[in-house]
């Protein structure tokens, strides 16, 4: 299979602006429709979303599906149906397996606006017992590989990630300028920019650079070379075909 490196720019993503949320979409989402791009293997949803202080998403349901926060700026509060409540910080990522039901909310309760990734994952068992988790993540820059922070992999088993009902796993980190990773993965990935400006490298010689919102698919390789132009936070997430 041929190796396949593509770009998708902060600017040609799919847009909705509700006031009190202004949000990209990746992939088709509510009243977003791009018959293009509705999912990438198991990975579904992607969406940049900027919450405003004092603002959230109130409750409402899901069932079947790996629901994943991850915190970029500012503080979300989580609440659900079935007794859990807390808050996830920037940088820090949230996992909610919707299973046979939940009910939750989501809701910025700060004086700042917060950012954040919400990703979805279809999982690979129907009708679980839902369940929730939080987790802090280390802050620092990296100089190796990004680390993994949700997985359900079972080589990551015993890393500390929060598991998901999928062979699937979300690696991130911030890199300094300068910095340069091999990074591997076990299917194909897509690529977000946090933070930062960043290359894309594969063995082939195809490379792009992100910049901050910025997104993009790898396919059919199992490892990419990340090098930080400047600062950068960078989202990698390994999905199934």
């Amino acid at each position: 299979m041929i190796p396949a490196l593509k770009h998708y720019p902060y600017s040609q993503l799919g847009q909705a602006n509700h006031g009190w949320l202004d949000a990209r979409h990746h992939f088709s989402f509510a009243r977003y429709w791009n018959p293009e791009r509705v999912h990438f293997g198991t990975l579904r949803v992607i969406n940049d979303d900027k919450v405003a202080a004092g603002y959230g998403f109130s409750p409402h349901s899901h069932d079947n599906m790996e629901i994943i926060t991850y915190v970029r700026r500012g503080v979300i509060t989580h609440q659900d149906n079935i007794g859990n409540e807390g808050k996830t910080n920037a940088g820090d990522v949230q996992v909610m397996s919707a299973g046979s039901g939940i009910t939750h909310s989501e809701m910025n309760k700060e004086t700042i606006d917060t950012t954040l990734y919400q990703i979805w994952i279809e999982p690979n068992q129907k009708n679980v017992k839902p369940r929730w988790d939080t987790k802090a993540f280390p802050k620092n820059a990296l100089n190796g590989a990004l680390p993994p922070l949700v997985s359900g992999q079972p080589e990551h088993k015993d890393s500390g990630a929060l598991f998901i009902y999928q062979d699937a796993a979300i690696y991130g980190g911030q890199l300094e300028k300068g910095a340069i990773i091999i990074q591997t993965i076990k299917h194909n990935a897509y690529i977000l920019a946090s933070l930062g400006e960043f290359e894309i490298s594969l063995s082939n010689g195809e490379r792009i650079t992100l910049k901050k919102g910025d997104g993009a698919e790898i396919s059919n390789v199992h490892s990419f070379t990340l090098s930080a132009i400047q600062n950068s936070e960078i989202i990698v997430i390994d999905t199934p075909a």
